[in-house]
């Protein structure tokens, strides 16, 4: 271990700061920063830069896409439909999304951490719409977690919470079509 600490209570302070790693209040390195002095640990500046290299290498081996997702976007970009990612993360996951070979395919990238807004804050989905130059009637948000469907539902826009595998106990917002594979989404494009 990098820092010599308990992973358990790196962890819980990383948990504590979460909110303002994903939403930009915090740098990854001023977020390690004050997880090791919370820990008692000297943040010496090569030790916070190991603990990001670390992450970031973390990140880039375990990052994955589901098979389905870059032929679904390519065939909404043959269709010249606009596509806009929307992601609650901090800083390292843009490189991550460069790797997997998303961000060719996107018209806008709204990264929590670079908007000062996280999902299901309506801001985020705002500065989505606004990327695309859509109205939110005229938008579609997929997602797997009910309550950022329910943040976008609240703006007007039509949400599709992605259930694959087995159905989660979460309700979806009322106004949510719960799909279970990005073909069906394609449906409801289709429709």
């Amino acid at each position: 271990m990098l820092a010599g600490l308990p992973p358990e209570v790196m962890f819980r302070e990383f948990a504590r700061i979460a909110p303002s790693l994903t939403d930009g209040r915090l740098s990854l390195a001023a977020g390690y920063d004050h997880i090791l002095r919370a820990c008692g640990a000297e943040p010496r500046p090569e030790l916070v830069r190991a603990l990001m290299d670390r992450g970031l290498e973390l990140l880039m081996t375990s990052g994955r896409l589901f098979e389905d997702v870059v032929p679904f976007m390519a065939g909404l970009r043959a269709r010249g439909i606009k596509i806009a990612i929307v992601s609650n993360c901090d800083e390292q996951v843009r490189a991550l999304l460069d790797r997997l070979g998303v961000i060719p395919l996107a018209d806008a990238l709204v990264l929590s951490c670079e908007v000062g807004a996280a999902k299901p804050s309506a801001r985020i989905f705002e500065r989505a719409l606004d990327a695309l130059g859509v109205d939110a009637d005229a938008a579609l948000f997929v997602d797997d977690n009910p309550e950022f469907c329910a943040g976008a539902a609240a703006l007007g826009i039509r949400t599709a919470q992605i259930v694959r595998g087995e159905p989660r106990p979460d309700v979806p917002a009322g106004a949510t079509t719960v799909v279970r594979s990005l073909a069906d989404v394609e449906a409801m494009l289709s429709a």
